[in-house]
């Protein structure tokens, strides 16, 4: 790893959770000053990550910004920090929704307003410091943190179900990372390190590689989550607030897929390659299967849900298509798992524009109607045309539509996916047909039309603050439509090394 003069990682991972323990130590009698001083908080956490893309050097697949502290001598765990280009855009991705979902937040939530704040700047440093650990049990102990702080953020100020959908949120989560932390206790007694970058050239054998897929899969699969372990996800956003769906949407369920990156694929290359069929086949059926489920709902938080689930699906197709691919030898191969593996990265940050944008309108719509159901609007469009143009175009967006970010990550995983198997490409590309089914059939319904009732006729259009958030998503999903050069750039050198690493660990 590259040494660091300036301990910047820590500065972002810190900064937010020390700022998080001062909003909270202020308290409640103050809850102007606790809204600026998180904003200023998150504003400053997010100014450091963009110095950090200011700085970050493209043309290396190395740990940049590296920071090394022994910490528990005895286990040989260390204080270990370093992004390549997979972490990075992931932290820059988790600052600037940790902004927005302050702004959202500062009229529509009027209750415990330091201790909302709070939560979400710790766990903002939390998923910070997961993205940027280069030790595993530091990896593990940031991955399992973040639970509180969620935890917390649906059991207080989430709706009428939130205990029980916090329950089993924690429940499903906590219960699937007991499997992660017995891999990593495994690897640790034979490598004698947690340090992953040692991880990487263990010679394990094919029967363990096999085991301890199985048991990174059970960890990462209930956190994306897959099918059938997602039962927990729609419940969770139905309950948690919207500052509380946004950030699990846009970040936490990319935890996993960073998780498969940093972890199974490279250590674990036999295994993926053997059993990559199990995650590829959960990974269509999410993308088909739960499109059409998300067709029935009435609810536009659960509908965007199961939205959700469908889009990461082809996050963890893009990953384990490569195996098929290399395996079979042709030329071609390289740069067709490249292209999995460069949509699934897309994917992951296009999903967290997207998925945030969509919630923070349901939550646009609750604040004045007070309902998510669909039945409950109609012709919103003709009392907030801004508003719904924006929303439509989130829609499209989320479709899928050419010239957004969400047909660039899930064309290139099609792409991958036709080079290793015609029938996966077709099911894959089917969620442009179900995407746009379900999408348009809440956008018909929810925007257009005759005013629905009395409720939807008071409507008023964007306040300022609802404009910034939205306006701001908008320009972020248009750009890397259009242009998604700069973000594919950042992590090309790490994917590069990465789909080698893998070429030269599978069997000729």
């Amino acid at each position: 790893m590259l040494p660091e003069p300036l301990p910047l990682l820590s500065l972002i991972i810190w900064l937010p959770i020390i700022g998080g323990v001062l909003v909270l130590i202020r308290g409640e009698d103050r809850a102007s000053q606790s809204r600026w001083l998180s904003l200023i908080v998150a504003m400053a956490t997010l100014l450091l990550s963009l110095l950090a893309v200011a700085r970050f050097d493209y043309s290396t697949w190395h740990m940049q910004f590296a920071e090394n502290a022994a910490w528990i001598t005895s286990l040989h765990i260390n204080y270990g920090l370093g992004v390549d280009g997979i972490a990075l855009p992931l932290i820059v991705l988790t600052s600037i929704v940790g902004v927005l979902v302050i702004i959202a937040g500062w009229q529509s939530v009027t209750t415990r307003v330091a201790q909302y704040n709070a939560a979400l700047l710790i766990l903002e440093g939390l998923m910070i410091g997961m993205f940027s650990a280069t030790d595993a049990m530091l990896f593990y102990l940031f991955f399992e943190a973040q639970l509180i702080p969620m935890f917390l953020i649906i059991g207080i100020w989430g709706g009428p179900r939130r205990v029980y959908a916090t329950i089993k949120f924690f429940l499903y989560t906590f219960l699937g990372s007991v499997f992660l932390l017995l891999g990593l206790i495994y690897l640790y007694i034979k490598g004698g390190s947690f340090d992953i970058a040692t991880l990487y050239g263990l010679p394990l054998t094919a029967t363990e590689q096999y085991w301890l897929f199985l048991g990174f899969l059970a960890g990462f699969a209930v956190k994306i989550p897959m099918f059938p372990i997602h039962t927990w996800l729609p419940d969770a956003h139905v309950e948690a607030p919207t500052g509380g769906s946004v950030i699990l949407a846009a970040i936490m369920l990319k935890i996993a897929g960073y998780g498969f990156i940093r972890f199974s694929l490279p250590i674990l290359p036999l295994g993926s390659l053997e059993l990559g069929w199990i995650v590829i086949t959960l990974s269509l059926i999410a993308i088909v299967y739960i499109s059409l489920v998300a067709l029935a709902q009435h609810d536009m938080k659960k509908l965007i849900a199961y939205s959700s689930i469908s889009h990461m699906g082809f996050v963890t197709l893009g990953l384990f298509i490569p195996f098929g691919l290399l395996a079979g030898g042709s030329g071609s191969a390289p740069d067709a798992a490249m292209s999995g593996i460069d949509g699934a990265m897309v994917q992951m940050v296009s999903h967290g524009f997207i998925s945030a944008a969509l919630f923070l309108v349901v939550g646009v719509l609750y604040d004045r109607v007070h309902s998510r159901e669909i039945s409950a609007y109609g012709g919103v469009a003709n009392r907030m045309p801004w508003f719904a143009a924006l929303a439509v175009f989130f829609a499209m967006g989320n479709a899928g539509l050419p010239g957004t970010s969400g047909f660039v990550g899930e064309f290139l995983v099609i792409m991958a996916s036709f080079q290793a198997n015609v029938w996966f490409a077709v099911l894959a590309g089917s969620t442009l047909v179900l995407g746009a089914a379900y999408t348009l059939y809440m956008v018909r319904r929810v925007f257009y039309g005759e005013v629905a009732n009395d409720e939807v006729a008071k409507l008023k259009d964007l306040k300022p603050g609802e404009a910034i958030v939205l306006g701001t998503l908008a320009l972020l999903v248009l750009v890397l439509g259009v242009w998604p050069n700069p973000l594919m750039n950042m992590f090309d050198a790490s994917v590069h090394h990465l789909v080698e690493h893998i070429s030269a660990a599978l069997p000729a």
